[in-house]
């Protein structure tokens, strides 16, 4: 606990994909007052193409009562 994934385009370099998952760690041991051992991170590569089908319905419209931050943004 936690366990969180991330959703996003492909195209970001294996360094920033780290980077990534270093700040995230670092704010959720912080901020939940966890151990290092007990957080996992995985990164999802979604392509433009298939991110309405796959992420916006169901992950963002499907679970509208779990988001802390909307997007700004609707799918064409």
């Amino acid at each position: 606990m936690p366990h969180v994934i991330v959703k996003m385009y492909p195209g970001r370099t294996e360094e920033q994909k780290q980077e990534l998952c270093s700040r995230m760690t670092e704010a959720l041991m912080e901020t939940l007052k966890v151990g290092v051992d007990s957080i996992s991170i995985g990164i999802e590569e979604i392509s433009p193409e298939n991110w309405t089908e796959a992420v916006y319905k169901p992950d963002i419209l499907g679970k509208q009562e779990t988001l802390y931050k909307k997007p700004g943004y609707q799918p064409k």
